[in-house]
């Protein structure tokens, strides 16, 4: 007597994805790896295959096999509060998180700010949970880098480190050249009286954005004030009323974030003065709000989403090939609007 129940289907193996796609075993199971060595092509015809055939890539016996977990981390060394307030971190990972999609790869987030959450993070990795990580807005000398690089974790720092860690490399914007347009763009609509509000000095952002804007004026014969902040929008609009005190005849501001700008804004308004008119302030980021809010601010744009994708494709390569890439340094530009 036949069996009444229907035959079970057997399951679609990588064998049948490679014929289906006309490709090799090899190359089948590059794809389904996440490997960056294979044409678009390859990789279009692949993803069809499993999808039209319903193979599910075994992630346990793959990370036996190839002795990972498909997973890289995103970092952020900040408090909460600044990354959730912060858009530049969001546009950053948003870049980051659409690239490793792209390879069948996993996006971890996590945030360093204190040392109990860095131990805890190096345990994780540590523990065989993450291929890689992306490193952003790291301060002074911090010690994850090189922890996570004795642990055998390859590493990209999202901006150029203040100390060097051999072996990391690091995508950065050219800041030195963006507080170079942000002087000149002071300058030459007349502005004589000037001012910078920096961020933290234990990172290179800060000091490059500030180096470069005092080297522009330096070249024209001018001078500027500097009054230090932290990337924040409160700490923007503090330096302003400070600045607006101590140098009240100041016509022109640098801040070296747009929030630091938006928080001058506040303080420029404040002391019944106008943005644009009676001081004219300049930005650093070209983030959402620099559009939005008004006047327009003029503001150094520096493209983060291609940044966060850029980090994330060069960190995978380094992962499959174990080649450190060289730096690489984004070009800054003037975006103007309203506020100056």
């Amino acid at each position: 007597m036949a069996d009444p129940r229907p035959a079970l289907r057997s399951a679609p193996t990588l064998e049948s994805v490679a014929a289906l796609a006309g490709v090799s075993r090899a190359t089948a199971g590059r794809v389904l790896a996440g490997s960056t060595k294979v044409t678009e092509r390859s990789r279009e015809a692949v993803r069809r295959a499993a999808e039209e055939l319903g193979y599910v890539t075994n992630r346990a016996a793959r990370a036996l096999m190839t002795r990972r977990s498909g997973s890289i981390a995103f970092v952020v060394a900040e408090p909460e509060e600044r990354f959730f307030n912060d858009p530049h971190f969001s546009l950053a990972l948003r870049g980051a998180h659409a690239a490793v999609a792209e390879h069948d790869v996993q996006l971890v987030f996590s945030i360093v700010h204190r040392d109990a959450e860095r131990e805890r993070f190096e345990r994780f990795a540590r523990a065989g949970h993450l291929d890689g990580a992306i490193l952003a807005s790291l301060h002074g000398d911090h010690p994850l880098p090189r922890a996570l690089q004795a642990a055998g974790i390859p590493v990209i720092l999202m901006g150029r480190p203040l100390v060097p860690v051999p072996g990391v490399s690091y995508v950065s914007a050219d800041n030195v050249g963006g507080g170079r347009l942000a002087a000149a763009r002071l300058a030459d609509r007349g502005r004589t009286r000037l001012a910078t509000i920096t961020g933290p000095r234990d990172m290179t952002a800060a000091l490059d954005r500030e180096c470069g804007f005092l080297d522009e004026l330096a070249g024209r014969g001018m001078t500027g004030a500097v009054v230090e902040g932290d990337f924040s929008m409160e700490s923007g609009r503090r330096a302003m009323a400070q600045l607006l005190e101590t140098h009240p005849h100041v016509d022109g501001v640098f801040a070296a974030s747009d929030l630091m700008a938006l928080g001058a804004f506040q303080a420029i308004v404040d002391a019944g003065r106008t943005v644009g008119g009676d001081v004219a302030v300049v930005g650093f980021d070209d983030s959402p709000l620099a559009e939005s809010v008004r006047p327009g601010l003029t503001t150094i744009r520096q493209p983060v989403v291609d940044m966060g994708a850029t980090l994330a494709m060069r960190l995978l390569r380094t992962i499959e090939d174990g080649e450190v890439l060289d730096p690489v340094l984004v070009p800054a530009e003037l975006v103007v609007r309203d506020s100056a």
